[in-house]
């Protein structure tokens, strides 16, 4: 696991660009695993803003995201599929038909999405970690070995989302359909990236703690290639 801490959210954005460049200009096929979430929103857009000057295309890429909300129509504001289009998706030259999200609720759902990416690698999974240690919406206690499946959102999370629907936690979807950790860790080189004192235990946890399913981001441990990209607050603990 690399760490690299920088000064700001600014610095990581642009650090965990040139991780993202380099992928897919060494790949113009590269498979990229998306987040979600405050985090990644400067590197989406120092990727909108390379594509718009320097022409880097993704025309022959393809796209699967990490999660999604339950129970919301995937044209509301706040669903994920809304996110990435406004805030990556309508800036580069991704065709929509290669984009992936998960949706739905039933079991049938998931090993839908499980099925979509059993023909493709990987070539690098962006993340965000939750300040409980979660990656995607697997939430502390989820076994290493689960795939894709329906996840019932702690407390926590809602209320670490509540931001996005008017502060009403009430607003929040109580489950989400998300990647599980063992479908993350097949990616070949995964990016998380992460900003602000909220999230300096967590990220100790992951890098120095114990691999256990209490810190879900401890697994990361386990995997060959990670880059972990954090501002100074962040990394207050390590």
């Amino acid at each position: 696991m690399k760490v690299i801490v920088v000064k700001d959210y600014d610095a990581v954005s642009k650090e965990a660009f040139e991780v993202m460049k380099e992928v897919v200009t060494g790949k113009e096929d590269a498979v990229l695993g998306l987040a979600t979430g405050s985090s990644p929103i400067g590197l989406y857009e120092n990727m909108i803003q390379d594509h718009k000057e320097n022409g880097t295309s993704y025309a022959k890429c393809q796209s699967f995201n990490l999660d999604e909300y339950v129970g919301i129509d995937r044209n509301h504001p706040e669903s994920y599929w809304t996110f990435m289009h406004k805030n990556l998706f309508h800036g580069i030259d991704l065709p929509e038909d290669r984009v992936h999200v998960p949706y739905g609720n039933t079991k049938e759902d998931c090993e839908a999405y499980e099925k979509a990416m059993e023909n493709v690698s990987v070539d690098i999974q962006v993340l965000g970690i939750g300040a409980n240690g979660h990656i995607g919406f697997n939430e502390p206690g989820t076994p290493f070995t689960e795939e894709t499946h329906i996840v019932e959102l702690t407390e926590k999370t809602r209320s670490d989302n509540a931001r996005f629907f008017d502060n009403d936690i009430n607003q929040v979807p109580t489950h989400a359909i998300t990647m599980g950790i063992a479908t993350i860790m097949k990616a070949k080189k995964i990016l998380l990236v992460a900003t602000g004192a909220n999230k300096a235990d967590a990220v100790a946890a992951m890098v120095n703690g114990p691999v256990d399913p209490v810190c879900p981001a401890s697994v990361l441990q386990n995997h060959a290639d990670v880059v972990v990209i954090v501002d100074e607050a962040a990394a207050a603990k390590l």
